[in-house]
């Protein structure tokens, strides 16, 4: 399915409350390639493979569904190194605040993302205090970036 997508990333530096009363998502994601990137995920019991075209905050995305079978195949596939995260979901207003607390690469790693509808929603966009630096405009935080590291 063709989407668009538009998203803006943060640092997070400090949780300031328990994150056990948040649902979460356990996420096992690769790339089969970077440029453009093709990624495969596995999220719960879920599979999928995934398009990004290129870009920042609003990027071109296609979700097409998998089999643990096709994911299992594929993922012996991928380059670079496989994430593993566990990703909170953060009611904040009308959003959801997808914090990604990772257990693979690096740890100390904590990213909090949020989806818009629209460029100009996401660009009058006011985070919350305990969002760190905003980190749309840096490729070095996608996660396709951290898997070649």
């Amino acid at each position: 399915m063709k989407s668009y997508e538009i998203e803006r990333k943060y640092l997070i530096h400090t949780i300031p409350f328990d994150l056990k009363e948040y649902a979460f998502h356990d996420i096992e994601q690769g790339y089969l390639c970077t440029e453009p990137v093709v990624r495969i995920r596995k999220q719960d019991d879920t599979y999928y493979l995934t398009y990004k075209s290129k870009g920042l905050m609003v990027r071109e995305e296609y979700n097409l569904p998998l089999t643990a079978e096709a994911y299992a195949h594929l993922r012996e596939k991928a380059d670079g190194k496989l994430i593993t995260k566990r990703r909170y979901l953060i009611p904040f207003g009308k959003y959801t605040i997808e914090l990604d607390l990772f257990s693979s690469l690096r740890p100390e790693l904590m990213l909090a993302e949020v989806e818009f509808s629209s460029e100009e929603e996401a660009l009058a966009f006011k985070a919350p205090d305990w969002f760190g630096e905003d980190v749309t405009s840096s490729s070095e935080y996608h996660n396709s970036t951290l898997s070649q590291s």
